[in-house]
């Protein structure tokens, strides 16, 4: 499977919508850390932020990346310590995009998620092709989506996936397994 060190993926609980349409931060799921850094690790991802301005749920995500890569985890599950290895805490988008500059010496390409339909919105195989040249950073909303001034500033956003029926509510960690399969998935390679 091909390295993808230039793709970054970042899961913001704030600004995000609430059902109400209120922008809200919403709470880190502790498994959304372990499973969409298993995912990122399995798609050779480059990095996986964590976004979040709650000091309590900060400390709750560091807990657990020390857990499994300092602490008695990484002894316990030396497959979970790899795949969080490259998992981060990290204040606001800003701060993402910040960090990817300064590690990587570019400003990425910022492409935006959504279960709905937007004008301009860009197929998987379009996005595909961009992949290979520059950095890039996937943008993934928890609660009932992204703020829209976060989709209005993106380079990109991406297609919705969509079901067999009309009902689209994916949990966000099968979104990003979905995504990254149809973008880096050896299926996409060929």
């Amino acid at each position: 499977m091909a390295e993808h060190s230039n793709i970054h993926l970042a899961l913001v609980h704030f600004p995000v919508y609430n059902k109400a349409g209120e922008i809200v931060v919403s709470s880190v799921t502790t498994l959304d850390v372990h499973d969409i850094s298993r995912i990122c690790r399995t798609y050779s991802v480059g990095s996986f932020y964590v976004v979040t301005p709650l000091k309590t749920q900060q400390v709750l995500v560091e807990r657990i990346i020390d857990h499994w890569v300092k602490g008695y985890g990484a002894e316990y599950n030396p497959t979970r310590k790899e795949s969080l290895l490259k998992t981060q805490m990290k204040n606001s988008l800003a701060d993402v995009v910040k960090d990817i500059e300064d590690r990587c010496g570019e400003t990425p390409l910022q492409t935006v998620t959504d279960a709905r339909r937007f004008p301009g919105i860009v197929s998987y195989g379009e996005l595909s092709a961009k992949l290979g040249e520059g950095h890039h950073l996937l943008i993934f909303g928890t609660g009932w989506g992204l703020e829209r001034n976060l989709i209005k500033n993106a380079d990109f956003v991406l297609e919705p996936i969509d079901g067999a029926v009309d009902y689209n509510h994916l949990p966000v960690r099968a979104a990003i397994a979905i995504i990254l399969d149809r973008l880096l998935g050896r299926a996409a390679d060929g």
